[in-house]
């Protein structure tokens, strides 16, 4: 009979894996995994011990009831270095726990990054003694609901226990390098700390929900059996998830929103790792780097090279009301804050529009999908894209492709225009480009030389998608644009699919400014226009709250 399957942590199917199944005491079965993954074993109703060995894999004991009706599904974890700190944000001061999976010893330090990547201290040698003892264990079933929750094996009963580290006093973004000691194979993973109370005027924010919808680590993400895990092990990416064999995004977003299941922030970050001797003017590699905590870095780099001082600040931090906006002058997100809270986007669209706050938007594709924070360890991702109600622009409906809508935070709640002045469309998607200036009187221009006609953006830092600072996805206005929003520059991208740069002011002295591009940040440090332009921006927001 069918037991269950057996699956790495990707939930690709292991062949081959020989599993002993005990009760009572004594061995009933010992069997091997199909090419499917499949474990079957003529076993009687009950629960069992089972054992799970594999070369390359950490074997493991589980416990598991045989029922025909429910395949138990096996996990098991790839040899190698991986690690996260939980909670993954604190304040300084805080503390959070290292969770790291090595099997063999393995170094670890922590790093501050920003215009320079700054050691701060050595952690120590971690090895436990025991054979493999720092080898972490995968729950068997769906963790990436739940967690793997590291550190809970085998750890509990160890009083000498330290594997803690207290944030900084020097908000920012801190990187925990871990390295093995026969092999050299090096993973890093990210921290933010936030201030113990505000020390500067600009706020900015990570895009850590972003790093979450991205990240498949255990076989799910927002984009990779974003609504459930199948219930069978894949084999063939290509022959068997619904992203591949079906319409795509629409095919994975077809479904409501309360059948999409969680995703737990508890687990590795691989798209997350930056190399180890990456310096911050070093090209950005590699596919989910370009859009995630390494290309973030780039900001803080620059405003660093540019003197301009900032606390930082995780998207929870924002959405439970630890980061206080009416402490700040500037906000500032980029590269790619897709997911927000309701929260989130109502309390900073109050700060700007009531307040006064001025809101600097250096990415693309923001604020497109609301989000449901389930405490603070997961979150529910409202993606569904058949829309509630119509307006002018966005995706279709892939029942009437007639019908459109700016986004899915306009579907929830809506368009993120009114707050940003720019929404994105699928017109410039994967592609580059520099900037043609389009009112070159504008203060963002003061200083940088460029006439209307002229083009700017072209030097990049981003891989992914090189061509310019108009790239990999694009905002334009929509009409959810403010009254009185200024068209400044746009992106030369084909199909008219360039961002467009816009800025507005509200009744209260708030203001917003942005760029609506995934790749403006990594043009930064390496562009003199882009960089003259976001200091331009930054300046006189700074310089208005003392005028």
């Amino acid at each position: 009979m069918l037991i269950g399957y057996v699956s790495d942590e990707r939930y690709l199917a292991l062949a081959d894996v020989l599993v002993e199944f005990r009760f009572g005491g004594k061995t009933r079965a010992t069997v091997r995994s199909t090419p499917r993954g499949a474990v079957e074993a003529d076993l009687d109703p009950g629960e069992y011990e089972v054992t799970l060995v594999k070369q390359g894999y950490g074997s493991k004991h589980s416990r598991m009831t045989v029922d025909a009706d429910r395949p138990h599904h096996f996990r098991l974890l790839t040899d190698g270095l991986l690690g996260y700190v939980w909670p993954r944000s604190v304040k300084s001061g805080g503390r959070s726990e290292f969770r790291v999976h090595s099997t063999e010893p393995y170094r670890l330090s922590l790093w501050r990054y920003g215009w320079k990547r700054e050691f701060v201290k050595l952690l120590g040698w971690f090895d436990e003694h025991g054979p493999r003892a720092v080898m972490q264990i995968l729950p068997d079933g769906d963790f990436t609901q739940t967690g793997v929750g590291w550190n809970r094996v085998g750890y509990g009963n160890n009083a000498h226990h330290t594997q803690f580290v207290v944030g900084p006093e020097r908000s920012g973004l801190y990187y925990l390098h871990a390295r093995g000691e026969q092999t050299g194979t090096f993973f890093s993973f990210p921290w933010v700390v936030a201030p113990a109370k505000p020390q500067a005027q600009i706020a900015v924010l990570a895009s850590t929900n972003t790093w979450l919808a991205y990240n498949n680590f255990g076989g799910r993400s927002n984009y990779i059996n974003a609504d459930r895990l199948p219930d069978t092990p894949v084999v063939n990416a290509r022959q068997d998830l619904i992203r591949y064999t079906g319409a795509g995004a629409f095919n994975t977003w077809g479904f409501q929103d309360d059948e999409y299941l969680p995703l737990s922030f508890e687990r590795p970050e691989p798209g997350n790792v930056v190399r180890e001797n990456e310096e911050v003017t070093d090209p950005i590699a590699g596919r989910l780097p370009c859009g995630m905590a390494p290309a973030e870095w780039r900001l803080l780099g620059w405003l660093e090279r540019e003197n301009f001082q900032y606390d930082y600040y995780s998207e929870l931090q924002l959405h439970n009301g630890e980061l206080d906006l009416d402490q700040y002058t500037i906000l500032m997100i980029s590269v790619h804050p897709e997911y927000w809270s309701r929260e989130m986007y109502l309390r900073v669209k109050e700060w700007v529009w009531k307040r006064g706050g001025k809101l600097i938007y250096l990415g693309g594709n923001g604020l497109n999908c609301e989000v449901e924070f389930l405490g603070e360890e997961a979150l529910r991702f409202k993606t569904h894209l058949a829309p509630a109600t119509g307006s002018e622009l966005g995706m279709p409906d892939p029942k009437n492709p007639d019908f459109y809508f700016d986004s899915r935070m306009a579907r929830t709640l809506e368009s993120e225009a009114n707050l940003l002045g720019v929404v994105t469309t699928e017109a410039g998607i994967m592609t580059a480009a520099p900037y043609r200036v389009l009112n070159a009187s504008h203060w963002a221009f003061a200083g940088t030389g460029l006439s209307n006609g002229d083009l700017f953006g072209e030097k990049s830092l981003h891989e992914r998608v090189p061509g310019g600072a108009s790239g990999h996805e694009t905002d334009k206005r929509s009409p959810h644009s403010p009254p009185g929003t200024e068209l400044l520059a746009k992106g030369i991208n084909r199909d008219e699919g360039g961002a467009e740069i816009v800025c507005y002011e509200t009744p209260s002295g708030g203001a917003v400014f942005s760029v609506g591009s995934i790749t403006w940040v990594p043009c930064l440090l390496v562009d003199d226009a882009v960089s003259r332009i976001t200091a331009n921006a930054v300046a006189r927001y700074l310089a208005k709250n003392h005028s």
